[in-house]
């Protein structure tokens, strides 16, 4: 029977199509009509796909709408792709191009910028266009080693800790999030989903829910500045020794007084004495803000977003510059979405890019745009490594000038 590609999904195809993602992430193979009626209040099923063999879903892609911020705080309309599976009895048969292939082509006729995702396997996604553009870090911090003094744990700035509940959160929350969305390049929006998941309010048959510590830290002109949600177990040691670690589920700051203030909160919480992170920013404030950073061991590094480029002149006139430069970029998309030459002429004052005749300064893959463009990435190595062509000397340092940035771009969420 041949295999058949539903661009969107019916009602009663959702069934099918959920047990055919569990089977994908080796998950058990089984659901319920609470988990059908959750997701189908989540999902847009006309942004769904589905492969399915006979009445059975055997592959299964999802898009939905997304904001990303750019260099300088504007966002970019972007593509988000998640719930990528293949079945394994499936597999090697194109099923994934033809669902790639009809969700970027719609994406760029819709007018999306970018197509961003998280992916689950590294070697995938580079025939796609897409390339890695923003890396996480998480650590783990041996308390008593920190250094930091739990006595003087009070914010110094003048500003307060407080607790707060889930109610509190989602009044909250949404606002901060947007705040440290217009100033931190790399974070993503977050729907009302997003904060009722995230909150306990909305939950997944088969996801147990632990109710985690929420705390606020407020300015001394009482605004909130920042926000901790955090887990800990009980675990004791032989002679009543507390032996406890505090798992930080999500810490928004869009201050450094407000990032420091939570840190040393948390890491002065009796009993605690080991605290994981969770995924930060690779240049997170965290380590050198211990008396001893060695205190903080990296446990994981790894590629995070990943960016796919559709519309090159919008992504590259949204971001900012800190120096006037030009560059002919000469961009190979085997798609044929966003390729072709380039001139962006930029400055702090704005920038304008459109396609030009004239001789490239660099030649490279429509991927390596999408890992330059959040400003993480050196053109000057992806050059030493072959993935960019120099066609004039020293375009490949001045593409450095300009993209890259003194801080890291970071994307807290996982979608």
């Amino acid at each position: 029977m041949a295999l058949e590609l539903r661009t969107s999904l019916a009602d009663s195809d959702l069934t099918s199509w959920i047990l055919a993602l569990h089977t994908g992430f080796l998950r058990p193979p089984e659901t319920s009509e609470r988990e059908v009626e959750l997701r189908r209040g989540q999902i847009d099923l006309s942004r769904t796909q589905g492969v399915f063999d006979g009445g059975r879903c055997v592959a299964t892609f999802r898009s939905f709408a997304q904001r990303l911020t750019a260099v300088g705080g504007a966002d970019v309309p972007a593509d988000a792709i998640s719930n990528v599976t293949v079945s394994p009895t499936h597999r090697r048969r194109g099923l994934l191009n033809r669902m790639m292939e009809h969700d970027l082509r719609v994406a760029k006729e819709r007018g999306d910028a970018v197509a961003t995702l998280i992916a689950a396997e590294y070697p995938i996604y580079g025939r796609y266009g897409f390339g890695p553009a923003a890396w996480v870090t998480e650590w783990q911090v041996d308390v008593p080693r920190a250094g930091l003094d739990p006595r003087h744990s009070t914010p110094v700035d003048g500003g307060r800790i407080d607790f707060a509940d889930a109610d509190e959160v989602r009044k909250l929350g949404p606002a901060l999030h947007e705040r440290l969305r217009s100033r931190q390049h790399g974070v993503i929006d977050r729907s009302d989903i997003w904060w009722q998941i995230n909150t306990g309010q909305r939950q997944f048959p088969g996801n147990p829910w632990t109710e985690p510590f929420y705390v606020f830290y407020r300015s001394p002109d009482s605004s909130v500045d920042g926000l901790l949600a955090y887990t800990a177990d009980d675990h004791w040691e032989g002679n009543k020794r507390p032996h406890n670690t505090a798992t930080v589920l999500g810490l928004t700051a869009v201050t450094p007084a407000a990032e420091r203030a939570l840190w040393h909160f948390l890491l002065s919480v009796d009993w605690v004495t080991r605290v994981n992170t969770g995924r930060r920013a690779p240049d997170d404030l965290l380590p050198l803000l211990l008396a001893d950073p060695r205190a903080a061991q990296v446990t994981s590094y790894a590629d995070w977003l990943w960016l796919r480029p559709l519309d090159v002149p919008r992504l590259l006139e949204t971001r900012t510059y800190p120096i006037e430069g030009s560059l002919v970029l000469d961009l190979r998309d085997g798609a044929g979405l966003a390729g072709g030459r380039y001139l962006l002429e930029a400055g702090p004052d704005g920038a304008a890019c459109a396609t030009t005749g004239r001789p490239a300064d660099l030649t490279m893959d429509i991927g390596v745009l999408g890992t330059l463009w959040l400003g993480d990435e050196s053109a000057v190595r992806l050059a030493a490594l072959g993935r960019i062509t120099e066609e004039r000397p020293g375009a490949a340092a001045l593409a450095d000038r300009l993209l890259r940035t003194p801080r890291r771009p970071w994307c807290p969420d996982v979608f």
